[in-house]
């Protein structure tokens, strides 16, 4: 696999540190409100990056974790009068809700910061030890920047060239040594959760939270860390510097960045009032096919989220979702005999599109080619197979196919049991069928309608109807 790594700024082969194991660490989010749509790109990108990992034949450690204290977290729980950790038990819940409606696998560990306040002490404390750290007169903890040579070699940012302030992650305080240092540890507030420190009553700061966690799972030295690009500075150049201030040893092996998320062509801003949750977006939208709209595009590129690419992209996912229905119901009465020549030729031009697949992702997580893969091995099965099919060939494509979507996370729902179907469904499919029986072509479309209206579209084949869910 070639990764695009933002650390060489350059495409290279992926080689895991430990032989058939790959430790991942992913930023997640600050549980503070539902997760937004600009959070969910790098959500759904990276759990692709991992289920293909995993199909080439890895054991994936995959670390994503939950921000459950900092300073929104306290303003948010203090305006509703409740305590952080409620807060942060609230939203975690609710963060499970959207991902899985995303199709977001749960990581390997979801770690919280909270829960991992010892070691965060101990690598700030291994910090102030070497001198890359110090303490504030407040009683702040520090990194000091300047002992850091490599600092600015993840975003290509010089000190000298940087603006004082210009991230609001960035406080500029007045016991500094510098401006450009950043806090490892807080100094209680009035009022605010905190722990106990070698340097008093105290909370960690945002960036050494993630520095301890993927270093507790993963180890001092592991193969991937991901995340949006907007955390490329500050937040993952200071995790650089603290991590391999602290130890000595290189931190991460590989970058990896999404680009980000237009709405209407627009920067999505609070301000503007285009920024928008996962949670508002699924009241109006199927969250499969925002799934695959966020596919559909390369993950470094910016992408446009509008109504029309949605809906573009449910049609798509409707075309993988029909063409999945189709295998499973000619299954249902393919025979059992020999392959025709025909046939395993196809199965032949299968492990083709399997490997245009892989080639694809295997090509820095081009997902948008993969699925283009997929889309010509659904053309071809679709004209290939017939209700004359033999068993073997009809499930081989089911199972190629299916095995290439589960990479990307789609086509996940279960095929519509007609058996099983709502009984006003079932009545009114049955006596559109007698229509049509009767050449009642206007009855036929009405009771269609009717149908799709009550959220399941009916199909005419040349085995018969089909009934399948709507997306």
């Amino acid at each position: 696999m070639q990764i695009y790594n933002s650390l060489t700024r350059s495409k290279q082969e992926f080689t895991p540190i430990h032989e058939g194991k790959v430790g991942i660490y992913s930023c997640g989010p600050t549980v503070y409100n539902y997760f937004h749509i600009g959070n969910a790109r790098p959500f759904i990108t990276f759990d692709v990056l991992r289920r293909q990992l995993e199909r080439e034949g890895y054991e994936v450690t995959f670390v994503q974790n939950f921000t459950d204290i900092d300073d929104k977290m306290i303003r948010r729980a203090n305006e509703e009068g409740i305590t952080v950790q409620e807060l942060a038990d609230r939203f975690i819940k609710e963060y499970y809700i959207d991902a899985q409606a995303l199709g977001i696998r749960k990581a390997t560990v979801h770690p919280r910061a909270t829960e991992h306040i010892p070691q965060i002490i101990r690598l700030v404390q291994r910090l102030v030890d070497n001198g890359h750290a110090y303490v504030g007169k407040n009683g702040d903890v520090y990194f000091r920047v300047s002992r850091f040579p490599g600092y600015g070699k993840l975003s290509g940012q010089r000190m000298e060239d940087r603006e004082v302030g210009a991230s609001e992650r960035l406080d500029v305080e007045t016991d500094k040594e510098n401006p450009e240092d950043f806090v490892l540890w807080k100094a209680q507030k009035p009022g605010e959760p905190a722990w106990e420190s070698p340097w008093g009553m105290g909370r960690p700061g945002w960036h050494v939270e993630c520095s301890a966690m993927s270093m507790e799972y993963l180890g001092e030295t592991f193969d991937i860390h991901c995340g949006g690009k907007d955390l490329l500075f500050p937040h993952h150049e200071n995790e650089i510097a603290q991590s391999e201030g602290a130890t000595g040893k290189p931190y991460v092996h590989y970058w990896m960045h999404n680009g980000f998320i237009n709405v209407d062509n627009v920067k999505m801003s609070k301000s503007l009032g285009n920024f928008f949750t996962v949670r508002d977006i699924s009241k109006v939208y199927d969250l499969e096919a925002v799934r695959m709209f966020m596919l559909s595009a390369h993950y470094r590129s910016p992408i446009n989220f509008s109504k029309d690419q949605i809906a573009s992209a449910a049609t798509s996912l409707q075309r993988l979702y029909t063409a999945r229905d189709q295998m499973v119901f000619l299954k249902k009465s393919a025979q059992d005999k020999p392959l025709t020549e025909e046939e395993k030729q196809l199965l032949e031009r299968l492990k083709a599109y399997e490997k245009k697949f892989d080639d694809a992702m295997d090509d820095d997580l081009n997902t948008a080619d993969a699925i283009g893969a997929i889309f010509e091995e659904v053309r071809d099965v679709n004209s290939t197979l017939s209700s004359a099919s033999s068993l073997e060939v009809v499930e081989q494509s089911l199972k190629s196919f299916q095995g290439m979507c589960d990479v990307l996370g789609l086509v996940q729902r279960a095929p519509v049991d007609e058996d099983a179907l709502p009984e006003d469904i079932q009545k009114m499919a049955d006596e559109r069928a007698q229509a049509r029986k009767e050449k009642n072509w206007k009855r036929s479309d009405e009771l269609r309608d009717a149908i799709r209206n009550a959220g399941y579209v009916i199909e005419d084949t040349a085995q018969g109807q089909k009934i399948r869910k709507n997306i």
